[in-house]
Order: structure tokens, then sequence, then C-alpha cells
């Protein structure tokens, strides 16, 4: 029988699970302030032998372990990590002045096929439990030497990591629910940015749970005909389905949504400047410009720095807002897929 994991369920779950085991209820919040702050069942000194030996029968207290760890000259780590099947997957931990942002992923691999992404190469293999998605949060904040509340270490969190997040929608809306629990690590949806490639009914299903999160949206291009070239989702929603949702979401939820951009030569002309601020009339929203990474197979071409000028100016000249993020960790193979494609085809090879 398949374990249940154990930092999947909420403080006043435990309590109900307690019960009905005729365990006090003042257990289940000595066992989830364990769980929160990552420790195994065998270390919960505070229980019953008996108790933990019940536990571990049936619960999986720590379903993603740090496989590998890179850091990059630029203080950003990149993590591997191992799930209980030993699939693995990736995650990004980058450094601010205003904390630690932790960037995890939401999928092993991705069904989405994005030609600028490395993630989606080999396909997705599966969804990631909202369990594991919190195992992959508070692994890195035990590291850190964080604890609960005001005293963790991992103050935002992107889910841009391997998978499209609205392709695991229950899960990750777990996830939200788990991380954001005032018992917990209670990490504010404010501090929370979802990246999707586009989905539209799933964005519009998302506005629904008005989780007030950040949405992030891969927009890449203006026209159907150049999406539909890089991105496969573009053959299942036009750039007016996907507006049309995004306008909902921003509708119904009043925060801002942010694009990201990549910086190819096709695709930074000042006409797609200008259809940038049509689609996003009447939005509050940020253009988030993204250098391209190397990705086998890839046909895009950098964008030159003065094309690159050109399209932030006419942006700018149209009233919309926009900057270029900031590369980290491209020493490490920082970019989505990039370093578990690389490390398993090392393991495969020896």
């Amino acid at each position: 029988m398949e374990k249940k994991i154990l930092q999947e369920y909420t403080l006043d779950e435990l309590k109900c699970l307690m019960d009905q085991r005729s365990v006090k209820r003042f257990r289940a919040e000595q066992i989830y302030s364990f769980a929160c702050n990552y420790t195994p069942i065998a270390e919960m000194s505070n229980l019953p032998k008996e108790l933990r030996e019940q536990l571990t029968e049936e619960f999986d207290d720590r379903p993603v372990e740090i496989y590998k760890k890179y850091e990059s000259k630029d203080g950003t780590v990149k993590f591997l990590f191992k799930l209980q099947d030993n699939n693995i997957v990736e995650g990004v931990l980058m450094k601010y002045k205003y904390g630690n942002t932790i960037c995890i992923s939401t999928q092993v691999g991705c069904a989405m096929g994005c030609v600028f992404c490395a993630s989606g190469i080999d396909g997705k293999i599966r969804n990631l439990k909202a369990g594991e998605m919190v195992g992959e949060v508070l692994a890195v904040n035990q590291l850190l030497g964080g604890g609960l509340k005001e005293d963790r270490k991992i103050t935002n969190i992107v889910l841009m990591g391997s998978g499209e997040p609205l392709d695991n929608f229950d899960n990750v809306a777990r996830f939200i629910e788990l991380i954001s629990y005032k018992s917990s690590i209670n990490i504010s949806p404010r501090n929370i940015s979802l990246s999707t490639c586009g989905l539209a009914p799933k964005i519009k299903k998302l506005a629904d749970l008005d989780l007030q999160i950040t949405l992030t949206i891969s927009l890449h291009a203006t026209t159907d005909e150049n999406r539909r070239a890089i991105m496969k989702v573009a053959n299942v929603y036009s750039l007016a389905d996907l507006f049309e949702s995004i306008h909902y979401y921003f509708n119904k939820t009043h925060r801002r949504v942010v694009f990201e951009y990549i910086l190819s030569k096709g695709n930074v002309s000042k006409a797609d400047a200008k259809r940038i601020a049509s689609l996003c009339k009447g939005l509050s929203c940020h253009v988030n410009m993204i250098p391209i990474n190397k990705t086998p197979n890839s046909p895009l071409v950098p964008a030159s720095d003065i094309k690159t000028r050109e399209f932030f100016e006419e942006l700018k000249a149209n009233g919309i807002s926009a900057t270029t993020r900031r590369t980290l960790g491209s020493d490490i193979d920082g970019a989505c897929g990039q370093l578990r494609r690389r490390v398993l085809s090392e393991e495969n090879n020896t």
C-alpha cells in the first residue's frame, strides 16, 4: 500500500486523523510541527515509540530529498531533488535583498513541448503530488536553518521549474493551500508566482479560486503564427483565447499579470511591442524580457542588443512596464530542465 505524505495534511486534518486513532490532539500539534520542519518520524523524540512506529508504517515523512546541490558564482543554488520513486526534479534558490526565493517543479518532465525549454524534451513522466511540492520548499528551508512562520528562511516561491503548473491543477492548488497555512511555513499567496504557458480554461479556473497569487504568462510572441512555431499550446489556444482568460483573471482578482517574453530575433520588432500594448489594454501588467537559454534543437536566435533596446523603448512609449530579467545560475545550468538532463545523461553513461 502506498504511504500517505505527512506534509500533505493541515494541522486541523491531522487532529482529525489522531482523533480517529484515539491519539490525544496535542500529539497532532507535535507531529505537524516536526513535519513542517522536515524532521523524520524516527527523530520525533517527543512522541511515544509506539506512535512513531505507527506513523512510519502509514506515512512518508520526507517525500523529497536533496540529491545534488550546485552553487553558482552569483550565489544562486541549483538543486536536484530525488522523489521516493527515484524520479528527479529541479529547484533553484535565488537570494535577493528582500529574502530567499525558491523556484520549484510541479511535474516530472513536461508535456507542453515549448522549443525554448529543456524540461519538455523527454515529455511528461508524471505529476508531482502537493506534498512533494511542499517537500521541495521544506527541504531547502531546513537546509538554510529555517523554521516555521517568521523563522522561515524561504520568503517567496515561484512555480516555474519543470512542468506546467496548470496541467497539474488540483495538486498545485492544494500545495498553495498547504504552504500558506497559518501554522506551517505560512508563505502568503501574494508571495507565490505561478507561471503557465497559457492553458486558457485553467487560467479562468484559477481566477475563480481567487488565491491572490501572481500569475505569470509565457507569451513569447505576438502573432498566432509565430507563437505556434515555438509553443505547442498555441495550436490549441489562440492569442484571443489566451487574452480573454487573462482579462477574466485580472477582472476577477485585480492582480497585476506578468508576461515572460523571450528576446529572439523574430519577435522584438516595434510592431511586436505595439501588439503587446494592444493585447494588454485594460490590464495592469509587466513584461519580463528574457535572454534566450541554449536548448537542444531550438530554432531561436538571440535578438541583438540594438533590437532589444528598440523593443524596450517601444514598449515604454506605449505605456507598458518592462525590465530584462537578470540571468542567474548560467554557470550551473540554471534554466529549467538543463541540469537534470545533463546529470541523468552522465549517470546513464557511467
